[in-house]
């Protein structure tokens, strides 16, 4: 049988967006990366870091458009919190729309787009997911 990849773990995410700043600000001030220096590529576009994971922001006029509410069903990016009792009211403070839902493993999930329609999810989720053990 062929072997697996060896795999450390996610680098980074590349999103293609309309608009560098427009997402920068976006997962800088409602997420909580921060912006750090990008090489000098002959295209538009930020690095952003935090919590292990590196955002890639790439300006292109394909860009990603999603739909007019976040679909759990599409392709999405679930983030863990650790607390969610401020969650509605941040989200609520930045004006931007959410869906809640509890799923089949009773986690509160929260799902909602970014500016280019990007699906992301946040929840408090159990260290150890019961379909591990």
């Amino acid at each position: 049988m062929p072997r697996p990849l060896p795999i450390q773990g996610l680098n980074h995410l590349a999103l293609a967006v309309r608009d560098t700043k427009v997402s920068a600000a976006f997962y800088r001030d409602v997420l909580g990366f921060r912006e750090v220096e990008r090489p000098p590529f002959d295209f538009p576009g930020a690095w952003l870091v935090g919590y292990g994971i590196q955002i890639h922001i790439l300006e292109t006029e394909y860009a990603h458009v999603g739909g007019e509410q976040p679909n759990s069903r599409a392709d999405h990016y679930a983030f863990a919190l650790e607390d969610e009792s401020q969650l509605v009211e941040i989200l609520n403070e930045h004006g931007i729309p959410f869906i809640q839902r509890v799923n089949a493993g009773n986690i509160h999930q929260t799902f909602f787009q970014d500016p280019d329609g990007h699906s992301l999810e946040v929840a408090v989720y159990p260290q150890d997911p019961p379909f591990l053990d």
